[in-house]
């Protein structure tokens, strides 16, 4: 059974993330946390200079918090009312990264799955703060699904890579999954600068490979440009339907999020976006 997190602030952007949760893993028996916190300034302002008109504050925020939840849990059975699915609401006074990390931890968690944005919707945002965050910090994957985002069956992905990382089975454990359950193609692009693969590289891409033997999959190298235009133009060739990458060290996935370039130079995610961590699960 999966066990999958999906945090909300009770936004349209929210939901959408649920609907996509719950329309890829349809088949599947899953344990979803509908998962909200709550850190109201004045609670914070008063909790600090030690107010007694703190008190049951929090109770009220707690109240609210659960009742929208069960609220979007009587939706979502209601919309979809598939008996492989069971929802769990979990309210928090808490910061919403924080939580999500603790309740990795506590229910052992598979997946993180969540709208780019956040109640406002800015559009030129590329990811929202709390996204950006969850997936630098999340120890287990977290798909990242944009505003609006109608779904679609994941038949084609797309695995950018440079060949740098020493793959781990248990890293690519949720997208072999979801490949296997939707019959997908998975399609491994490298954007080169002209030099040949290392030692190191060839042994990592042999070793992709094999990791990837029992899903159909491509590998493609396409020279002399960034990653961020190979992601582009080799969607522009062919519909791709999720996105999935391994952050590391040595990928521009830091520089996706701290360089305003990004925005200049066309980096637009409109397919759910699929981070795996560095790190592996204990």
């Amino acid at each position: 059974m999966k066990r999958i997190i999906l945090p909300t602030d009770f936004s349209d952007n929210a939901y959408n993330a649920i609907r996509y949760a719950v329309q890829l893993f349809k088949n599947q028996e899953c344990t979803f946390y509908l998962l909200h916190t709550y850190t109201p300034a004045i609670y914070q302002s008063e909790y600090v200079l030690h107010s007694p008109g703190q008190i049951g504050l929090g109770d009220i925020y707690h109240e609210s918090s659960m009742t929208q939840l069960e609220e979007v849990k009587a939706k979502v059975e209601q919309d979809f009312n598939n008996p492989k699915h069971t929802f769990m609401v979990h309210s928090a006074f808490n910061i919403l990264v924080d939580e999500v990390l603790e309740t990795i931890a506590n229910e052992k968690a598979d997946l993180v799955i969540m709208g780019t944005q956040g109640a406002t919707g800015a559009k030129e945002i590329l990811f929202g703060t709390h996204t950006v965050h969850m997936i630098k910090k999340a120890i287990c994957p977290v798909i990242a699904v944009p505003s609006r985002f109608e779904y679609e069956t994941p038949k084609e992905i797309l695995f950018p890579t440079d060949y740098e990382i020493d793959y781990q089975e248990e890293q690519l454990e949720n997208l072999l999954d979801i490949a296997y359950e939707h019959i997908a193609s998975i399609e491994v692009i490298h954007a080169s600068s002209g030099y040949d693969l290392t030692a190191n590289q060839l042994k990592n891409k042999q070793k992709l490979d094999s990791l990837l033997s029992k899903a159909a999959h491509l590998f493609h190298d396409l020279p002399s440009q960034s990653v961020i235009d190979a992601i582009n133009n080799f969607q522009m060739k062919k519909r791709m339907n999720l996105l999935v990458m391994i952050q590391n060290k040595h990928n521009f996935f830091e520089r996706l999020f701290i360089e305003p370039i990004i925005k200049k130079i066309g980096f637009h995610v409109k397919i759910p976006f699929m981070v795996i961590s560095c790190q592996i699960k204990k």
